[in-house]
């Protein structure tokens, strides 16, 4: 490890360290607006100039320079500070005063650094140029005047997402940042290049003129767009969220966040349910909450109800719905909507065991069944530095670009059984193997044999330097899968167990992709916070809370326990589902055993343990595979629409025209200008 001087102060850096970095770790700030920690070092803006001896006596680009043995580096020298007041004088030079309309203010790098860095006032005084906004679809606005050729969403843009769609144009004064023939920017984690751009250049389309940053109140939260869980913060202004931005977690979902998950925010002002409705004459009709719990207990279900936990819905309000049906006497509860029934008494069979970090160095994953790109864009970028790393995918199910290179070996799901010998040699010879089953894989019956693929190339192994490798991995689709499974919510026989037991009451919480036709005999109670499909099905349905109106534990793919906070009320007469669900209590004439969130809580906690500890679940080891087990039938991908998963999404005109434009061609680009 090399010794380095910073300012004064005598310091060991790691090999391979730049300057920039040794001076982070000796506690000095600097500037810089190409730099960033997860992309290519570009050497573009000239920000981070220091001095650096023994050298040339000028100053030297930190970013993409090494730290070696025995660099005496000064950072507030005279030469430093004058070198940096011209870069900013130069970076100023054709930047319009945009700042009192901009919606980067108060949240932009340049006017920071400006501020801190700059001279005050400017020697040129030659016409500004400009540049014609450039259009890259309907969630990145631009204004490209602003633009000082940083190239971070170029970086982002090839080397993250994995899209090759936007690049630099044109030389010297003439240069331009834009989409290659200025079509929209087509990948899930597109808008992340809003949060890299360090100057207005490119900012949030539907957020635009919307709210200044210190209007807003931020509350942390979890993302429920899909099971990755990533961590978000929510700006609300009253009792509106305005806008969902992503927070660093490098365990999950380092500082990226898909387009949904970011945008789907303003359908959660649209299509809500803010008052309790009864059926009546075939027609959904307004009533009091006292009407609707009258409505309720008036069937008198006894032990003949059931619980089917939509793909949104927290833990406490799981837990609650199911300490309502054990007073009763029933354990019909159930998760996946949609009829999958894979077994699940032992977690750590459909747990992502190598974890979201882990992926990125394995070096041969199997994929079944998993259109990753729209179930997990975020782990799709995770697998793309393990292909850069050298790893080979191999994919069982339909073709679709993953944005690297990979082999897709079939659609039809027997081939577990017998696959090519190339892919028995790859993960033979391979120290990280690793397999992904997604929900198609499942639904086909592909955990029985993928079980037995992990014995034989021994997926649970001890590494060389010590530690321990568990290659098995299923890649859930929803919120709320995970903390279902452990919280009972599985039927050995998936919903059809529920179907054939015919329950005079089936109480729905937030499940909107349910064939509610199989329940023609039974009332369903409507727990939800959207006019959706479960809505529409519903003979009584009662207001509840979307994920920001609610605090809530969540339970990534992963096994990841983490915790979301309350960021506004719900709307109208909506409320938090668990006051729901123990009202219902009362109607029933039953006890829950909670009166408050806190003793909700404390009661999921003292059931489940490892719902009360943050971080990763301990699922124990795989059980053993059934050799006999056989998987059959072509695989054909769940997801049709990646932006209209969820009600919240489709309740989103945001995510309407994102599908109708990047998915189905319609064109917006002229409407827009």
């Amino acid at each position: 490890m090399p010794k380095v001087t910073v300012d004064g102060t005598e310091l060991e850096v790691p090999a391979g360290a730049t300057v920039l970095q040794a001076c982070e770790l000796a506690g000095k700030e600097i500037p810089r607006f190409c730099y960033h920690e997860r992309l290519s070092i570009a050497g573009n803006c000239r920000m981070c100039l220091v001095e650096v001896s023994p050298g040339p006596p000028k100053p030297q680009a930190s970013c993409a320079l090494p730290a070696t043995e025995g660099q005496v580096i000064k950072t507030d020298s005279e030469m430093v500070k004058k070198a940096r007041e011209g870069v900013m004088e130069f970076l100023l030079i054709n930047h319009p005063l945009d700042c009192p309309i901009c919606d980067q203010g108060g949240e932009c790098d340049l006017q920071d650094q400006s501020v801190a860095y700059g001279r005050g006032a400017s020697r040129y005084d030659e016409n500004k140029r400009a540049v014609t906004d450039k259009y890259m679809g309907p969630l990145i606005k631009t204004t490209m005047t602003r633009c000082i050729h940083c190239t971070r969403c170029v970086r982002f843009s090839e080397e993250v997402a994995g899209v090759d769609e936007i690049g630099a144009l044109y030389r010297g004064e003439n240069m331009q940042i834009s989409t290659y023939l200025e079509h929209a920017a087509k990948h899930e984690l597109s808008a992340n290049v809003i949060d890299l751009c360090p100057v207005g250049a490119l900012t949030s389309r539907p957020y635009a003129f919307e709210a200044r940053p210190w209007e807003l109140k931020k509350t942390l939260s979890i993302d429920v767009s899909d099971a990755i869980g990533a961590n978000v913060r929510v700006d609300a202004r009253g009792r509106e969220v305005l806008r969902i931005l992503p927070r660093v977690n490098d365990d999950v979902n380092e500082e990226w966040l898909s387009d949904k998950g970011r945008f789907q925010v303003d359908g959660l002002t649209k299509r809500r349910l803010d008052r309790p409705w009864i059926r009546r004459d075939g027609k959904l009709t307004p009533a009091t909450w006292a009407e609707a719990f009258a409505a309720v207990a008036s069937i008198n279900p006894g032990s003949s109800i059931a619980a089917v936990a939509g793909d949104l819905v927290d833990c406490e309000t799981m837990f609650a719905a199911k300490a309502l049906l054990g007073a009763l006497g029933s354990s019909l509860l159930e998760g996946r909507q949609t009829g999958m029934s894979y077994p699940a008494d032992n977690l750590a069979a459909v747990n992502f065991n190598t974890t979201l970090a882990g992926i990125e160095i394995a070096d041969a994953v199997l994929i079944v069944g998993s259109h990753i790109r729209w179930e997990a864009a975020l782990l799709n970028a995770r697998l793309r530095k393990a292909v850069k790393r050298g790893a080979r995918v191999f994919v069982v199910g339909p073709e679709y670009d993953l944005t690297y290179k990979a082999e897709f070996l079939g659609d039809d799901a027997a081939l577990l059984g017998k696959l090519p010998g190339h892919v028995s040699e790859a993960f033979g010879a391979a120290k990280r193997p690793a397999i992904i089953i997604g929900g198609a894989g499942l639904a086909k019956g592909a955990l029985g044999p993928a079980l037995a693929l992990a014995e034989q190339w021994n997926l649970v192994r001890t590494l060389d330097d010590g530690t321990a490798w568990n290659g098995f991995n299923v890649l859930h689709m929803a919120a709320s899968r995970m903390g279902g499974l452990m919280l009972g919510y599985a039927q050995a026989g998936g919903i059809a167990d529920l179907v054939a037991a015919k329950p005079k009451l089936v109480l729905s919480l937030g499940a909107d992709e349910v064939d509610y036709t199989r329940f023609a005999g039974s009332m369903v109670v409507y727990i939800g916070h959207h006019g959706d499909k479960g809505a529409h099905a519903a003979d009584i349905i009662l207001p509840g809370s979307a994920y920001t109106e609610k605090a809530g534990t969540y339970v990534n793919t992963e096994g990841r326990v983490q915790y979301a906070e309350k960021a506004v009320f719900a709307p109208g007469d909506a409320r938090e589902d668990w006051t729901i669900l123990r009202a219902l209590a009362d109607a029933f004439g039953v006890s829950v055993g909670f009166d408050s969130f806190e003793e909700l809580r404390a009661a999921m906690v003292a059931a489940v343990p490892a719902l009360g500890v943050e971080g990763l679940a301990d699922y124990g080891a795989l059980p053993q595979a059934d050799k006999k087990a056989t998987a059959e039938g072509t695989i054909t991908y769940p997801i049709k629409d990646f932006y209209l998963t969820n009600p919240i999404a489709r309740a989103s005109a945001t995510m309407q025209r994102c599908s109708a434009e990047l998915l189905h061609g319609e064109d917006f680009a002229e409407a827009a200008e």
